[in-house]
């Protein structure tokens, strides 16, 4: 995996978040809170589960602790601040992708599993577990928006590369 290839790969994150939160945007917030037979019960709390996530692994590469004892915050937040504060993050994971050099991506982070355990990704793979996860959750939020009657945006990474300007 080179730079290039993460720097690629976070900026294909931030641009199919901010696809799915504008479309999100576009529900009554009725269909965001609906409880769904999905992990995490809705199309919110299923957002700020990914939102979560990111966080702990921010916190996992800034060699901080992260305060999170569950999946997903506890905290209520609604769809526009979720939505900021998740392309707030985004810019710092399309910054701190910009800043690795080729040594730095097979850096080895050590971390501790917010369930229990003892864990260790390099920084590479931090970022791609990051991009699949949200991947994995973005597909229960897009068969959400069908369920609401609403076809969601296409996040395909092919879609990315063709229609979104490529780091040089």
């Amino acid at each position: 995996m080179s730079t290039q290839s993460l720097r690629r790969f976070a900026r294909y994150k931030a641009w199919a978040d901010q696809l799915i939160f504008e479309a999100a945007a576009r529900l009554p917030e009725e269909e965001l809170m609906r409880p769904r037979q999905v992990v995490f019960g809705s199309m919110l709390a299923m957002l700020t589960h990914v939102y979560t996530i990111d966080k702990v692994f921010q916190a996992h590469l800034e060699g901080r602790e992260h305060g999170f004892t569950a999946r997903i915050t506890s905290e209520k937040i609604v769809l526009d601040e979720l939505a900021q504060r998740q392309r707030e993050l985004d810019d710092w994971y399309v910054d701190w992708a910009d800043r690795l050099g080729e040594t730095d991506i097979d850096e080895t982070v050590q971390f501790g599993f917010i369930g229990g355990g003892e864990g260790a990704m390099t920084k590479a793979e931090i970022l791609l577990h990051l991009v699949s996860h949200t991947n994995y959750h973005r597909g229960f939020v897009a068969d959400m928006f069908y369920g609401a009657g609403v076809k969601p945006p296409t996040t395909d990474f092919p879609v990315f590369l063709r229609d979104v300007a490529q780091v040089a």
